[in-house]
C-alpha cells in the first residue's frame, strides 16, 4: 500500500494516523537533521504534530515547532532547514489529517524522495538515537513575520481597496489579515478565526462560497478572497459577486506577473495555450506542477487554486497570490479584467469509487480523436475534451469536460459519468 497520494499523506484521523506520524518522523529524522515542523488548525493537528516531532527527536534530528500557520509560511521557513514538514489535510473535510514533506526550495517530496521513504517508515527495524545525540525541540515564532516582509517586498505600495476575505477558519486566519491591512486594504473578514470546525466546506469552490459572494457584492467590495485550510490555495470573487473560475484565474495571474512560459496541469482549460503563453502540461497536482517548474518556467498553478511563484517558494502560494491579486485590482475592476480573458463551458464533477480497470476501453465507445494517458484518460474532440482520472486525496473518480458550447459540454460529461457509472455497477 503505497502511503503517499498526490499531495502527500492523508486520510481520517484515528490512531493508526498518530502512529503513522511518530513512524514519518522516525524516518525523516534518520536522513535530515534539521526540520522545521507547522500544522493547520484541525483539532488532530497538535496530536500529529507531537507525533511527528517526537518521532524526529527519537531519531537524533533537531527540529522547530513554527505553530499554527499554512503550508506556504511552512514552505518559505523551510529554506533555513534541510526540511520542513506541515502537518494538515488541505482542502479535505476536518475529521481528515496528514503530513506535507517540504524541501528547502518549498517543493514538495518528489516521487523518487517519497519511495526512498516509504520502505524506512514501514521498517519495523528502524531504531532511535542514543540517548546521548537526542535534542530539544524550540518554538519557531519568525515564519508569519518572515513571510509577510518578503511578500511586502513585491507589494510595497499601499492599495487602499475593501476587500472580503474569507479564511475558512484555516490556517490563513494567522497571516492573510495582517498581511491585507499591512498593504493598505480595507478587511471585512469572514471565518478568520482559527479553528478546527470548519464553518464551510473548506475547498474554495464556487458552491462553498456563498456568504463570500453575497457579502462582497453587497458591500461594494473590490473583490474576495478564499482560502482553503493550509492556504496553499486561493479563489477570488469579482466586484459583482462572481465566483472566477481557476482557469480564468490562472490567466490573469500570469498575465500579471509578464508571465511567457508557464506549468500547468492535463485539467486546465485548452484558452491557455489561446491566449498567448508557452504551457508544459503535468498530471494534476501541485506536487507535479513543482516538479516540473524545477526545469524552468515563470509561473504554475492549476484550476483548483493552487499558484505557484518561482521567485518566492516552490510550494503553492495562496498568501503571496491574495497579495498579488490586490495588486491586480488596483490597476483596473476586477469583473473587467476577468471578462477579457478567454472562456469555454467546463463542467467537474466527481463519482464515489475506484477507476474500473475496463474505464479505458469503455470511454474508448466516444470515438476521440486522439487519448491521453498523462493522468487517467483525456479524450480530444475537435470542439473539446473529457479527463476521467482517480483523485490522488480521496476515493473518488474525477470528471472534467470542456468544449466549445454548452450543448457539447453536457454531451461529453454525461456520457463520460453513464459509461463510468455502468463500469462501476459491471454492466456490460
Amino acid at each position: 500500500m503505497r502511503l503517499f497520494g498526490s499531495s502527500g499523506i492523508r486520510r481520517l484521523f484515528d490512531r493508526d494516523l498518530v502512529e503513522l506520524a511518530f513512524r514519518v518522523g522516525l524516518a525523516v529524522g534518520a536522513g535530515y537533521k534539521n526540520v522545521i515542523v507547522g500544522t493547520d488548525t484541525r483539532t488532530s493537528g497538535a496530536v500529529l504534530k507531537h507525533a511527528v516531532i517526537s518521532g524526529l527527536l527519537a531519531a537524533g534530528a533537531d527540529c522547530r515547532d513554527a505553530g499554527i500557520l499554512p503550508t506556504p509560511t511552512v514552505a518559505f521557513a523551510t529554506r533555513q532547514f534541510s526540511c520542513g514538514i506541515m502537518v494538515t489535510a488541505s482542502h479535505n473535510p476536518p475529521e481528515y489529517n496528514g503530513l506535507k514533506l517540504l524541501n528547502p526550495d518549498g517543493s514538495s517530496f518528489t516521487m523518487e524522495q517519497q519511495e526512498r521513504l516509504e520502505p524506512l517508515i514501514l521498517s519495523p527495524s528502524l531504531k532511535a538515537a542514543s540517548w546521548s545525540d537526542l535534542h530539544t525541540c524550540l518554538n519557531y515564532e519568525d515564519a508569519v513575520p518572515e513571510h509577510i516582509s518578503r511578500i511586502i517586498q513585491d507589494f510595497p505600495h499601499e492599495t487602499k481597496v475593501k476587500v472580503v476575505l474569507d479564511c475558512g477558519c484555516g490556517a490563513a486566519s494567522v497571516i492573510t489579515p495582517y498581511l491585507l491591512q499591512r498593504m493598505g486594504c480595507e478587511v471585512l473578514a469572514l471565518n478568520s478565526h482559527p479553528s478546527g470546525f470548519f464553518p464551510r466546506d473548506i475547498e474554495p469552490v464556487e458552491a462553498n462560497l456563498s456568504d463570500l459572494m453575497r457579502t462582497t457584492r453587497e458591500s461594494g467590495a473590490t473583490l474576495g478572497i478564499a482560502h482553503d485550510g493550509d492556504a496553499d490555495r486561493m479563489m477570488l470573487v469579482d466586484n459583482l459577486g462572481r465566483f472566477i473560475s481557476g482557469d480564468r484565474l490562472l490567466v490573469l495571474l500570469a498575465r500579471d506577473l509578464g508571465a511567457k512560459d508557464i506549468v500547468t496541469t492535463v485539467d486546465t482549460s485548452m484558452a491557455v495555450e489561446e491566449a498567448g503563453f508557452a504551457v508544459r502540461r503535468t498530471v494534476v497536482g501541485d506536487t507535479a506542477v513543482s516538479e516540473e517548474l524545477r526545469k524552468g518556467g515563470s509561473f504554475g498553478g492549476e484550476p483548483a487554486g493552487a499558484w505557484i511563484f518561482p521567485g518566492i517558494s516552490l510550494c503553492p502560494d495562496g498568501i503571496y497570490a491574495a497579495a498579488q491579486a490586490i495588486a491586480i485590482v488596483s490597476e483596473g475592476r476586477l469583473s473587467e479584467l476577468v471578462d477579457s480573458i478567454p472562456f469555454y463551458p467546463m463542467k467537474r464533477g466527481s463519482i464515489a469509487g475506484k477507476m474500473p480497470v475496463e474505464l479505458a476501453s469503455r470511454l474508448s465507445q466516444m470515438k476521440p480523436l486522439s487519448v491521453n494517458n498523462t493522468d487517467g484518460v483525456k479524450l480530444n474532440f475537435s470542439d473539446g475534451w473529457l479527463l476521467v482520472r482517480p483523485s490522488g486525496t480521496e476515493p473518488k473518480i474525477r470528471l472534467t469536460a470542456e468544449a466549445r458550447t454548452e450543448t457539447r459540454v453536457r454531451q461529453l460529461y454525461e456520457a463520460g459519468e453513464k459509461i463510468i457509472r455502468s463500469a462501476i455497477n459491471g454492466n456490460v
